[in-house]
Order: C-alpha cells, then structure tokens, then sequence
C-alpha cells in the first residue's frame, strides 16, 4: 500500500471482506452481509462518514461487549399500529431494518404504523430506512437521537445531539425522493473524515470549546458542532429527541453515550420509525405519477447564473451511486485499517491491493 492514497475496490468484494471480518467476531452470516452491505451502500453514495470507516470502532466495540451479535431487537409493547422494541445494544442496521419492516407490514393494515426502539445502536444512514418503505409505496420516516454536540442558542454547553431525520416519498422512476440529513450545519462523520485527511473545514460547522469559531477538524471535535439555521435546526434536533428517547422509553439528551467513547460502554441511543400506507389515503399510482412530475418541475426549474443543474433531495446520493459504477474509493487510512482488521481476523486482504488509485 506504500505510496498509494486510496483504492479503488469493486464493490462486492469490498462487502465481502468486511462480511468476513463481522462473522470473525461473532455475527451471523446472514446478519454480517446485512450490515456489511448497508455500510458499502453508504460509502456507494458518497456518505463516506456512514461507510466502512465506520467498521473498526463497530469492531471494537464488538471485542469490547458494548455491542452485540445479535441480530433481532425484541418486541417489548405490541398496540397494533404502535411498538416498542428493545434492541439490546445490537447493530443498528439489523434492528432499524427489522423496525422498518414491521412499519410497512403493519402500515399495509393499519394504514399507518410506528415502532420506537430503545437501547439502540448507530444504524448507518437513516435514509436506508426511509427509502426501503417508500420503494413498498410508504412514505418512510427514520429518525435517531444522538449524545449532546450542539449548544442551544445562546448556549455554551453541548445540551442536543445533531440527530437524524429522513423522510422518503414514493415515486416513479430511477430517482427516489429522499431528504436525510442531520440537524447539525455537518455531520460528526464529515469533521472525523477530514481529520483523517488532514483537511479543514468550514467555519460554520462548529466552535471549539470555548465557544470560538474553528476550522480545525480536532478542536471542533473536542468542541461543539453548529445547529444548522439557528434555532430552527436547534429545536428540530431537541423534539427529535424527545419523540425517539421519551416514546421509546429510552435514553435521550445526555443520557446517550459518545458514539466514540469507552468501547466497553453502551451507546444506547433511541431509534423511531413511521410507516404512511399510501394506498389508505390515495391511488399509488396517481401519487407516484404526481410526485414524479413535482419532482421533475424542480429538477427542470429556472437555474440562477452559475448553476447546471438542480438536484432534489436523495438525487445527489443515487447519482453517485449511479456514477460509483459498484467501485468504491476508500482513503488510505480507511485502507490501513481494514487491513488491519482483516489480518487480526485471519482473513485474505489481497483484494485491497488491486486496482490502486492515486486520487485523494
């Protein structure tokens, strides 16, 4: 890997390697290509911050016993339309997926249907969640709580998580419809990447410590990330808490351990999904059409000098995925440690030394 600064991998041998590296430390095979694939998606779409970066702490923890292999979060409350589940601190991708999928089944009877989850786990992009609903003719709604990282207005104290939200309408064709986004001006993900590269970053992502503007990934790491628009982004994030620790049961605000904190401890963050059965309100069919031709009208709208195209939300990431041609670009660090953690585990890591890229 000498002189190299990313690689190039095709996609299901990258999925393939880290599967292996999950079923080495305990996961079933089923439950290790569940979450490897969710992983090598996110990097597919450019979500890096949500890729396979992401292994070697999942992996820690693992050895650590703050995570667990199992695979299916048990059903504590059943009401029909509404239930709670606990997740007994296993990966996030495995008890989101099964979530979301009780939603839709029981959205399809009930028209609508929610499920909170408590004792959670990072569940990678809550955009997987929202779309897997909507490609079953659901709006699909995934939001997530988060330890504290950003101030209140006016605050000097870390007091709300910049927590996820994604909402993800069904719709004709290639491109989904699919906000995601954390309530946070960037995502904790991004600062850590561009401290992996030795990159800056904007001035408007987060305040050191002390409260002080910053463009140093590590002092905005030991500081506090900015709520995107102000209050807005601030009270977003706060009812977002709320919903998923409170309806759950669950830890909410400070309660929700750091992500990257003492392996050994529990994350033990609180999930919720939502499930909206189209076919109880409208025809599929003429909502689909309909949300296809509003989307295309965006997409097709007046640009402002400079500007080539106008994207909606969720086109950037299928593009990406669209352009990945199921290649994924890793950065040597990432490299290294995939590496590092395949050799630990016994396991072949020729596959990271084909098809190596000089890009950065």
């Amino acid at each position: 890997m000498s002189g190299s600064r990313s690689v190039d991998i095709d996609a299901d041998a990258l999925s393939k390697l880290v599967s292996s590296i999950f079923v080495q430390h305990g996961l079933s095979e089923s439950a290790a290509n569940q979450v490897a694939r969710g992983l090598v998606d996110a990097d597919a779409e450019g979500l890096h911050s949500h890729g396979v970066m992401l292994l070697e702490m999942y992996v820690e923890r693992l050895r650590a016993g703050s995570v667990l292999t199992k695979s299916r979060a048990e059903i504590v409350s059943d009401r029909l339309g509404a239930l709670v589940l606990d997740a007994g601190n296993a990966l996030g991708h495995l008890t989101g997926d099964q979530a979301m999928e009780i939603c839709v089944e029981r959205a399809k009877k009930f028209g609508v249907a929610a499920v909170a989850v408590r004792h959670g786990f990072h569940f990678g992009t809550a955009r997987r969640f929202a779309v897997a609903a909507a490609e079953q003719d659901c709006i699909g709604i995934a939001m997530c709580n988060t330890r504290p990282l950003m101030p209140a207005p006016g605050g000097a104290e870390r007091v709300v998580g910049n927590n996820p939200l994604a909402i993800a309408i069904p719709t004709d064709g290639d491109i989904p419809i699919a906000l995601d986004m954390a309530t946070s001006e960037a995502a904790m993900g991004k600062i850590r990447m561009a401290a992996k590269s030795g990159e800056q970053i904007p001035k408007t992502w987060a305040v050191s410590s002390d409260g002080s503007p910053t463009t140093d990934p590590q002092e905005a790491i030991a500081g506090m990330l900015l709520p995107m628009a102000g209050p807005k982004g601030f009270g977003l994030s706060f009812v977002i808490d709320l919903m998923c620790g409170l309806l759950s049961g669950g830890a909410f605000g400070k309660n929700v351990q750091p992500l990257y904190g003492d392996p050994a401890v529990p994350y033990d963050c609180s999930h919720f999904f939502m499930a909206i059965d189209i076919s109880a309100f409208v025809s599929p069919a003429i909502f689909r059409a309909l949300s296809a031709e509003a989307a295309k009208a965006i997409r097709q709208g007046a640009k402002a000098p400079g500007i080539e195209r106008i994207y909606t939300p969720g086109e950037p990431e299928w593009q990406r995925r669209a352009h990945s041609k199921d290649r994924i670009t890793l950065n040597e660090d990432v490299v290294r440690s995939l590496e590092k953690l395949a050799q630990d585990a016994g396991i072949d890591v020729s596959v990271l030394n084909q098809n190596q890229a000089s890009g950065g």
